[in-house]
């Protein structure tokens, strides 16, 4: 114990590994690399003992004049060798060429399958993963992928790629994906590569629901299986709104459903073709002046019971609550100043990125702080 607080407190940390490492793989590939090694030492060992019996060398010299004989250096004779000596010579020369002849064709049928290169890559990929904390690991490759990415990206937020592709390199490389595991979402194998337990969440975004079903089942069993305090948000989409229910009831967080999302875009724009859609322009897109976040008020907080005229949150952050979501489901749009904030209601708050950082930060004190007092 103290020696592990020790290393703590001076920075140390033991190299993460991944779940899974491919080391039995990658075994199995170098295996065939036994037997000239094997080889060369009885040949070492041979050539040794054999030049101390026949002309009598040391250990050392014996040692030098059969590894300079073997590999065929040609440095010349470490002491005069008798003519029986010679034809030991030349046939540890002979047989050091078998060897190497050999190993020669061993390493070139590895490298010709390719799957040497393969397992080495992946096994690099899968430490790089490791390393990662808070990812989201994204399931299956296409348009929605392609585009959720983008936006990770450009938020700094890492991610994890699954999907069973051959050409997932390829993909990757095309797409900017920096971390990507070939396989299928829902087994156990994809699931450990991508190291879920250090995770956030997954967004699963198959073309067909039963997909989807099957990865948020997968997830939900691996969630009670390491027995994680905090569960993994679960976003996924579904192509027509009588699934939303369904995979809500299996286990998802958050479903999107694109034609609906579609509909209220295009209604919006028929509505008031005139009128420009600001909240996107402002709210989805980065390194922008406004900002739109919802908060809860936990127990503990001193905002529990407060007015909403109380709070200051504007005089101090610029940040307006534009409503307040109750536990029992009722919201209340741009609530007036003597609107009560309640425990475990939920605030909406607009306004800059740091504000709205600010004042989630003052809302989860238990004291009201001392800045707020004198506003």
């Amino acid at each position: 114990m103290p020696q592990n607080r020790l290393k703590k407190f001076l920075g140390w940390r033991e190299t993460i590994k991944p779940h899974i490492t491919l080391n039995d793989e990658l075994y199995v590939l170098l295996a065939p690399f036994r037997l000239p090694l094997i080889l060369t030492v009885l040949t070492m060992m041979f050539g040794t003992f054999g030049y101390m019996l026949v002309d009598d060398m040391s250990l050392l010299d014996a040692l030098y004049q059969t590894g300079i004989t073997f590999t065929t250096v040609g440095f010349g004779e470490m002491a005069p060798i008798s003519d029986i000596g010679r034809i030991f010579t030349i046939s540890l020369i002979i047989f050091g060429f078998l060897i190497f002849s050999v190993a020669i064709g061993i390493i070139v049928e590895v490298l010709n399958r390719g799957e040497l290169k393969n397992i080495i890559k992946e096994r690099r990929m899968l430490y790089n993963i490791a390393r990662l904390k808070q990812h989201f690991v994204i399931c299956y490759h296409n348009e929605f992928t392609i585009q959720v990415t983008k936006y990770l990206r450009e938020s700094h937020i890492p991610f994890v790629v699954i999907d069973p592709s051959e050409n997932m390199d390829e993909i990757a490389t095309k797409y900017r994906y920096p971390y990507f595991v070939k396989g299928e979402p829902h087994t156990e194998e994809a699931i450990l590569k991508s190291h879920l337990s250090s995770a956030k969440g997954i967004i699963t975004l198959a073309d067909n629901i039963a997909d989807n079903i099957a990865t948020i089942a997968s997830v939900r069993l691996y969630e009670k299986e390491i027995g994680r305090r905090r569960s993994y948000l679960i976003i996924s989409n579904a192509h027509y709104t009588s699934d939303e229910e369904k995979l809500k009831k299996l286990g998802a967080d958050k479903v999107v459903t694109p034609t609906n999302i579609m509909a209220q875009r295009v209604n919006a724009i028929a509505i008031r073709p005139d009128m420009e859609n600001l909240l996107q322009e402002f709210l989805y897109k980065q390194d922008t002046p406004l900002d739109m976040e919802e908060t809860v008020v936990k127990k503990t907080s001193w905002t529990t019971l407060k007015k909403v005229r109380n709070v200051n949150f504007r005089e101090i952050a610029n940040v307006t609550i534009i409503g307040i979501r109750y536990q029992d489901g009722k919201f209340i749009p741009m609530p007036k100043g003597d609107t009560t904030i309640t425990a475990g209601s939920k605030l909406l708050l607009i306004g800059p990125s740091e504000g709205i950082r600010k004042v989630k930060k003052i809302i989860r004190k238990t004291i009201q702080p001392e800045e707020m007092k004198n506003v």
